[in-house]
């Protein structure tokens, strides 16, 4: 493992990159808008799941496959742009809410979507997404001493740290959205939030699907 000074670089790395605004970022916040704080919470709480699922492939080298394989690569690509895109379609094409639903939603909490159904849309967002495998492959190595014995050991360990440190990141962007939301400018306007969201992940959906399959080889 690192040394306390790598350690603490790692843990602030990592909070600057959950900052950075994104899908997953962009996930929390339309559902925290429109569904309240929990749902938001719920969504990065479905975002983290995901990032599990990367963090133990890549150790066990389905990362590594991904990014040394081009077919891999771009079916899981274009299984992911393709979701992106469905979730940006939908969104840019949803009717408006009654005022009063969106102030009851705000005020109470109420999903319009199940916590299940924005928990599994936010897993699924991360799984599809073979570039959250790859940031994995090329971020926490970086942390990890050329002379470890266990490098997958250390992977998994600082990966179950990194996505760890996201839960208050997301916790935060929830709350923050939530708030707004109680706002009676943002509750008028929230349809075209919904459809400038849409719009978003219609965008990160075609940035996905022209990626590039990684021309360099991943070693362990």
């Amino acid at each position: 493992m690192p040394d306390l000074p790598h350690l603490l670089a790692f843990i602030a790395a990592g909070w600057l990159l959950n900052l950075t605004p994104g899908p997953d970022v962009l996930y929390v916040v339309t559902n925290s808008l429109r569904s309240g704080v929990r749902a938001g919470i719920v969504a990065g709480l479905g975002i983290t799941a995901g990032c599990f699922v990367h963090i133990f492939a890549a150790a066990i080298g389905v990362g590594t496959l991904m990014a040394t394989s081009a077919a891999a690569f771009t079916v899981l690509k274009y299984i992911g742009a393709a979701y992106l895109l469905y979730l940006g379609v939908r969104m840019v094409l949803s009717r408006p809410a009654p005022p009063a639903d969106l102030g009851k939603a705000a005020a109470a909490g109420g999903e319009q979507r199940s916590l299940k159904a924005i928990f599994l849309g936010g897993f699924w967002t991360n799984v599809l997404n073979p570039k959250v495998a790859l940031f994995f492959l090329a971020f926490v190595p970086q942390f990890i001493s050329p002379g470890a014995d266990d490098k997958a050991l250390y992977f998994v360990l600082l990966g179950v740290l990194f996505n760890l440190n996201a839960i208050p990141v997301n916790v935060g962007w929830a709350v923050a959205a939530g708030w707004m939301a109680r706002r009676g400018a943002v509750q008028k306007g929230m349809h075209w939030l919904d459809r400038a969201a849409g719009v978003l992940f219609i965008g990160f959906g075609l940035k996905l699907a022209f990626t590039d399959a990684p021309a360099v080889r991943v070693g362990h």
